[in-house]
């Protein structure tokens, strides 16, 4: 979602379209039929309908018009005051910019405008309902406020338990980002509904502001459970800088706007705990952590280790190895990691930022959707499909070319399972 100003919700301009909520209102109908030789006033739908009770407290107000379009909203609590909002891209509602308060009464005042300037006017009074009493589903977001992140940082939502596959596009809706300057993206789900990410088609631009809220305190969700919380951040994108990592020279390739800065030797994992190939992103930076991996199927250690940087959940990080240093550039001995010197790893701390993109190729695996923030490891086609709402147009993948006369098809391998390294 772009940037947008925020509302009060007064004499706001924006096409309108259908929201989910159900109901209607019916105070202030027009006259039953237009005048001779004057134009009909458009007809106006308002949503939660008049009197509605038990409305969750992340309601929002909807409209639908038909011949004109809403020029103003103005939506207030039981003591007069006013909830501030921002309308939807789409026109299809104005979002509270928090959750409405718990058995609470909001009257909300629409007046739609025909072309012919005939008005329509519908006001709607509704209820919101108890704190809800059912389990909640628990949402984490990677993306925290006031930081710098590296341009292939995507805004990531992860969900315990996960999302069932009908519930998605109602969560999604309540899933906003807005970038400074506009860059669309999409959100795309894992399979398992454990996580979702946003990003756009490409990288994001340096000294791009992103805002991000994930609105889900109260939302139903299934029949069993709601959404735990509201959350919040802004952030900017710092300048452009990746690591690639060949398995087969072992050497790290450092890029800053696409020119090489420097090569690393590395070592990664061994035969029976190879490295994930694929395209990942830094997940954390450790001056200082220790690895204990004694409940692990491959691990049984416990070490201490510098300048590591999270790139998997599953455990893979770039780290200081002053142990493996002989073998770094020619043999692979590690548990899955990237071993680099001691001096290198302190180098890397330096100038890698979390959302920093890491391309490793040639290793025995490939990268498991969800082992990290794996959004950039589909194609952008893949991507969208993952999306539980429709694509706006400019989002959708451009056909392919028709292949060339005697061209192979082919595809990825499918993923397996990374490891927990050293």
């Amino acid at each position: 979602m772009t940037s947008r100003r925020r509302l009060t919700l007064l004499a706001v301009t924006i096409a309108a379209a259908p929201l989910v909520l159900g109901g209607c209102t019916a105070d202030r109908d027009p006259a039953a039929g237009p005048a001779k030789g004057h134009a009909a006033p458009p007809e106006l739908t308002v949503t939660p309908g008049d009197k509605t009770r038990e409305v969750p407290v992340s309601a929002e107000v909807g409209t639908t018009v038909k011949g004109g379009r809403v020029t103003a909203v103005r939506l207030t609590d039981d003591k007069g005051a006013q909830v501030k909002a921002e309308p939807r891209e789409d026109g299809s509602g104005w979002v509270p910019s928090a959750p409405l308060q718990p058995r609470r009464t909001y009257t909300a005042e629409v007046t739609a405008t025909g072309d012919s300037g005939a008005t329509t006017t519908r006001s709607t009074t509704f209820t919101t309902m108890a704190k809800s009493t059912k389990p909640q589903i628990t949402s984490t977001l990677y993306f925290v406020g006031n930081r710098t992140y590296g341009t292939a940082m995507p805004v990531t939502v992860a969900f315990d338990p996960g999302i069932p596959k009908e519930a998605r596009a109602d969560v999604q809706r309540r899933l906003f980002v807005k970038t400074n300057p506009p860059q669309p993206g999409t959100w795309s789900w894992l399979d398992d509904g454990t996580q979702v990410y946003y990003r756009a088609p490409d990288f994001w631009k340096p000294g791009t502001t992103i805002s991000v809220r994930a609105g889900l305190e109260g939302l139903p969700i299934g029949k069993d459970r709601v959404g735990d919380a509201e959350r919040t951040a802004t952030s900017k994108i710092g300048r452009q800088l990746a690591l690639e990592i060949d398995n087969a020279t072992k050497q790290m390739t450092v890029l800053r706007d696409g020119k090489q800065i420097r090569r690393i030797p590395v070592s990664l994992g061994k035969a029976s705990t190879p490295s994930s190939s694929g395209k990942m992103v830094i997940m954390e930076k450790h001056e200082r952590t220790t690895f204990d991996t004694r409940g692990d199927p491959n691990g049984g250690y416990v070490v201490d280790v510098d300048d590591a940087q999270r790139y998997t959940w599953g455990g893979e990080f770039i780290h200081s190895a002053p142990w493996s240093e002989g073998d770094q550039g020619n043999t692979n001995v590690s548990h899955g990691c990237a071993n680099v010197s001691a001096a290198a790893a302190d180098w890397l701390m330096g100038v890698t930022q979390v959302g920093d993109l890491i391309t490793v190729k040639g290793t025995e695996v490939e990268l498991q959707p969800g082992n990290g923030w794996t959004a950039w490891n589909v194609s952008w086609d893949e991507f969208v499909r993952g999306s539980a709402l429709p694509v706006p147009s400019g989002l959708k993948p451009v056909p392919p070319a028709p292949a060339h006369p005697g061209a192979v098809a082919g595809g990825s391998p499918a993923p397996a399972p990374s490891v927990t390294g050293r």
